[in-house]
């Protein structure tokens, strides 16, 4: 009987700093919590969604992995808080701020929560076009935990405008 795997997704954006920089660095970190080899995106720039006016643009893209055993959602969850903080991530309370990396853990296999602390999948990854153009990349027919259309699918009934894939891979 072999191990199980579970892909689990996590999206990752910034609009401060190096945001390349930074996302590749964080992309490195979590390849290191993966049993086989990651799978990511292309960079993508977005514009800003349910921020402060004058925002920057953000960088955003998402990296599959499996992840090695022991790992659970919730453990995946501290890890990637304590990465965002590793990397410079300041909180200062307000909502959609602008900030140096943001990593979002999209889903864990087809795995449910809905707690305090972790909601999976994630509550709004299925509306966000900066999240879901990513993903498809990587991901084109994969059908997000509680919903019918695949990722394409998804992507097909939002509006495109403010989300351009730059020439650079995450990876690299």
């Amino acid at each position: 009987m072999g191990v199980e795997h579970k892909m689990v997704y996590v999206a990752l954006g910034s609009n401060l700093g190096e945001s390349v920089v930074t996302l590749r660095l964080a992309a490195a970190k979590i390849s290191d919590w993966s049993v086989d080899k990651v799978v990511g995106s292309s960079l993508w720039e977005t514009e800003p969604l349910d921020c402060q006016p004058d925002s920057p643009l953000f960088i955003n893209a998402v990296i599959g992995l499996n992840p090695k055993q022991g790992i659970t959602p919730e453990s995946l969850l501290d890890q990637l808080l304590e990465l965002e903080l590793q990397l410079g991530r300041e909180r200062s309370g307000l909502v959609n701020e602008p900030r140096k990396i943001d990593l979002d853990l999209i889903t864990f296999g087809m795995e449910r929560r809905n707690t305090e602390s972790l909601i999976l999948p994630h509550p709004r990854a299925f509306e966000r076009q900066f999240v879901l153009s990513p993903l498809e990349e990587i991901a084109p027919d994969f059908i997000l935990p509680g919903q019918e259309k695949s990722v394409s699918g998804l992507l097909k009934i939002l509006p495109s405008e403010g989300v351009l894939r730059l020439d650079q891979l995450l990876l690299v």
